[in-house]
């Protein structure tokens, strides 16, 4: 059986990703040719109702979302990596919330989150934390557009369609 997820998507722009890809390519190569970097907004348990999704990223206009990040950190036993995001993150919840207007009335809480290391297809080690670590990753990122993508079986995530945020994410 040929498994078919969808997600929303913030891809993380080329400004940005430079030491995040070169960490990927390197310690997670698997995860590397999947998928580009990028923060989840909706996992595909959010988006059972996808017309309904796209009809609310179609109908409202959105504001660019900044989030600031924190220090790497080592999830799943130790096995991956992922760069959490720092403060409250309004701006992302908020965009969540409207995407999922109608759809899902208290949507749970989804921290945003950069992985590294994906633990399903690498395994990080002390060495590669300490090399992770001293890396200079970026503090905030501003995700300027979202991104329907699916993946079919174990194949890489394609994008399906884009949706363009505004341009002040303080509007």
């Amino acid at each position: 059986m040929n498994l078919r997820r969808i997600q929303l998507t913030l891809f993380i722009d080329e400004d940005y990703s430079a030491e995040i890809e070169t960490i990927r390519k390197k310690f997670n190569p698997l995860q590397y040719v999947l998928i580009p970097s990028h923060v989840t907004l909706c996992r595909e348990n959010d988006l059972e109702q996808i017309e309904r999704v796209i009809q609310n990223l179609e109908r409202h206009s959105y504001a660019r979302v900044s989030i600031e990040f924190g220090n790497p950190i080592r999830f799943s036993e130790g096995k991956g990596i992922l760069i959490p995001a720092n403060g409250n993150n309004e701006q992302f919840y908020n965009l969540r919330t409207r995407v999922l207007e109608n759809i899902i009335i208290n949507p749970r809480n989804h921290d945003p989150h950069i992985t590294l290391m994906h633990p399903r297809n690498s395994t990080c080690t002390d060495d590669i934390f300490n090399q992770v670590e001293r890396m200079s990753l970026p503090k905030k990122i501003e995700f300027t557009k979202v991104s329907l993508i699916e993946q079919e079986g174990q194949l890489k995530w394609n994008i399906l369609r884009e949706f363009q945020l505004g341009r002040d994410a303080n509007k």
